[in-house]
């Protein structure tokens, strides 16, 4: 046999190995779903990955939902802040340190009580930090008319015991001395004061205790350098203000009269008070009421609970026949209308 002829396959097909016959197929194919209108399907070489899971479809699909997207919710309104003192570096330093907290807001800065006055009237804030010695118009002359419109926080370093004494009666809601405090003390005395919780630095709170120890507030006598007395009567306010309550018109009447009488003896008649039998404690909270005090400035002053401060008002009323604080102080003030044939 010549040496270039190749030898024929055998039965086994060993050529076959290298010469596989035309219609052989290296694989079996996948059966195929029918193609449109009943035609056999496209017949693949190979087999095709696994198409990816479609989404289940929720109530009709993701642009059918019947919950829209919940509206983000509303971060906490912050707690507004009217800021008077005369001097400028300390407006500004508190102005920078209460405005650094997320939830406070310095709305306002004022110069001296007539401006303090002005800026609370018209932004209306939820807490006044007023300081005493102010030109002008002082703290303490402003701040009877202040606590009417919000709550008010003395901030300040005047630390004379009489005029704590004389700025709590007249119904700052807390007194602080400059000094006595930290940055965290005073942001929690300002959230404090807001929710009608009263604070007092060491020297407040030293004049009160003096003030337990003797039994009875210190003379009235006038205040240093003549303060509380650039106001004799309520401003004029620069912006309509809404008409207050009635318990609180009341004691805006009644007050003029009070310092009046307390201070230059006034022509209102001495009340003859023995009549209505109150103890020496009750004598005291009566007092406290007519020069404007709320149960909870009351109970810091005479270091009570505000529920027994509650007690002893409720007494109060029953022997002075009297059913509103408005009445009650009217009555021991002697000024209420006189009804015959009725009990004072």
């Amino acid at each position: 046999m010549p040496d270039d002829v190749s030898p024929a396959p055998n039965r086994n097909g060993a050529a076959a190995h290298h010469h596989a016959p035309p219609y052989a197929s290296s694989h079996i194919p996948l059966a195929q779903p029918p193609g449109p209108a009943g035609q056999p399907g496209h017949q693949h070489s190979a087999i095709q990955p696994p198409a990816a899971p479609t989404p289940y479809p929720a109530f009709g699909g993701p642009t059918a939902s019947p919950f829209p997207p919940a509206p983000p919710v509303p971060g906490p309104a912050r707690l507004r802040v009217v800021v008077a003192d005369d001097n400028p570096v300390v407006r500004a330093g508190l102005g920078v340190l209460l405005s650094g907290r997320a939830d406070i807001q310095v709305v306002a800065e004022a110069a001296d009580g007539r401006e303090a006055y002005e800026m609370t009237l018209h932004h209306r804030p939820d807490v006044v930090l007023l300081d005493v010695r102010m030109p002008g118009v002082d703290g303490i002359s402003a701040l009877p008319h202040l606590v009417g419109i919000a709550p008010v926080l003395m901030l300040t370093y005047s630390r004379e015991s009489e005029i704590v004494h004389e700025a709590l009666r007249l119904g700052a809601g807390g007194y602080l001395v400059h000094g006595e405090f930290t940055a965290d003390q005073l942001v929690r005395a300002v959230r404090d004061t807001k929710d009608g919780r009263a604070n007092f630095t060491a020297t407040a709170a030293d004049a009160l205790l003096a003030h337990m120890r003797l039994g009875s507030a210190p003379p009235r006598g006038p205040l240093p350098e003549g303060l509380g007395s650039a106001l004799t009567t309520a401003p004029v306010p620069v912006h309509p203000a809404p008409r207050p309550l009635e318990t609180s018109e009341s004691l805006s009447q009644l007050q003029p009269s009070v310092g009046q009488s307390s201070v230059s003896g006034g022509s209102v008649p001495t009340p003859n008070r023995q009549q209505y039998k109150l103890s020496s404690r009750e004598v005291e909270v009566m007092d406290l009421i007519a020069s404007g005090m709320s149960n909870q400035q009351i109970a810091a002053t005479c270091f009570i609970s505000e529920k027994t401060v509650k007690n002893h008002i409720n007494r109060i009323f029953t022997k002075l026949h009297s059913a509103t604080r408005s009445e009650a102080i009217a009555h021991w003030l002697g000024t209420a209308p006189r009804h015959p044939g009725r009990q004072p």
